[in-house]
C-alpha cells in the first residue's frame, strides 16, 4: 500500500494547442505519480510530468480501444492505491462528452480523494481559433452543443430539434453522420445555411472547410476532411473574423 493518499484528478488538456492548458492543469500533471492519457491530448504536455511518473496511454484511435472504460476505471483505482496520485488527462474539457464524471464516481466509491481541473473545450476553442463567434448580436442568440453519435451509434435526436432553431449548432463526433446531418437540415429548407468543418482544431495540422449545407459534402471530399473534427452550423460562420494569428504564433517569436 502506497504511503501517499490515493487520489484521482481528472484534468482537461484543452483542444490541442499545448498552450491552451491551464496553470492548474500543469501543476496537477507535475504532481502526478501516474498519468492515464487519451489519444486527443497533445503529448507534449507529458513533458511536464516528473521523471518517475508512470505514463499509460488509454485512448482510442480509429475505433480501436487501448482499454475499455471498465478497465480504465479499475486501472485508476489500482494505480492510485499502488502509487498515490493518478491524473486522468483528457482532451478538451472532461465534462463535455467525456467520461470524467463516471471515472470520478467510480474512484470515489473506492475511497479515493477526487478532484477535477476544467479544460478549454473544443466546442469553444476550435471555432474561436478560426475567428468564428458562436454567438453574435444579430446573428445568433444561443448555441446547441450536440454529440453526433449516441452510445447506440445513432444520430442524436437533438440534431432534429436543433435544425428547427435559429441557434448556432455545434456537433462533435459527427463526421460519420454528416450525410444524415445534411439531410436533416435540408428537410428544414436550410440548404443555404453556412457550415464549417474544422479538423484537428488549434493544432499545426488544422484544416477547415466552409460552405453551405448543400455544398459541404463535396467540400469535405475535396479537402479530405475527416475525424477528429467539429461541425459548426449557422449564420455565425459568415461572421467569421479574419485573425492576424498574433496570439497563436507568439511562441514562435520568442
Amino acid at each position: 500500500m502506497s504511503l501517499k493518499s490515493p487520489k484521482l484528478t481528472v484534468v482537461g488538456a484543452g483542444p490541442g494547442d499545448e498552450d491552451l492548458i491551464t496553470l492548474k492543469a500543469i501543476k496537477a500533471i507535475e504532481s502526478a505519480n501516474v498519468i492515464l492519457y487519451d489519444a486527443l491530448i497533445n503529448e507534449s504536455l507529458l513533458n511536464y510530468a516528473s521523471d518517475d511518473a508512470e505514463l499509460i496511454f488509454v485512448g482510442k484511435r480509429k475505433g480501436c480501444y487501448a482499454f475499455q472504460q471498465e478497465q480504465i476505471n479499475e486501472l485508476i483505482v489500482a494505480k492510485a492505491k499502488e502509487k498515490g496520485h493518478v491524473v486522468r488527462l483528457k482532451g478538451g474539457d472532461p465534462f463535455i462528452f467525456g467520461r470524467g464524471a463516471e471515472e470520478l464516481d467510480y474512484a470515489k466509491s473506492f475511497g479515493l480523494e477526487t478532484a477535477v481541473v476544467p479544460g478549454i473545450s473544443s466546442v469553444i476553442g476550435v471555432p474561436a481559433y478560426q475567428g468564428i463567434p458562436l454567438t453574435r448580436r444579430g446573428a445568433s442568440e444561443s448555441f446547441w452543443v450536440i454529440t453526433g453519435t449516441t452510445k447506440n451509434h445513432q444520430l442524436s435526436n437533438d440534431v432534429l430539434l436543433a435544425a428547427k432553431s435559429a441557434a448556432t449548432v455545434v456537433i462533435l463526433m459527427g463526421m460519420h453522420k454528416l450525410g444524415e446531418i445534411v439531410k436533416v437540415f435540408s428537410e428544414e429548407n436550410k440548404q443555404e445555411t453556412p457550415i464549417a468543418i474544422i479538423q484537428n482544431g488549434t493544432r499545426d495540422n488544422e484544416n477547415i472547410g466552409i460552405g453551405t449545407i448543400e455544398s459541404i459534402e463535396g467540400i469535405v471530399a475535396e479537402k479530405q476532411l475527416s475525424s477528429p473534427a467539429i461541425i459548426v452550423i449557422g449564420e455565425v460562420v459568415n461572421q467569421r473574423i479574419q485573425l492576424s494569428s498574433v496570439l497563436q504564433n507568439v511562441k514562435e517569436q520568442i
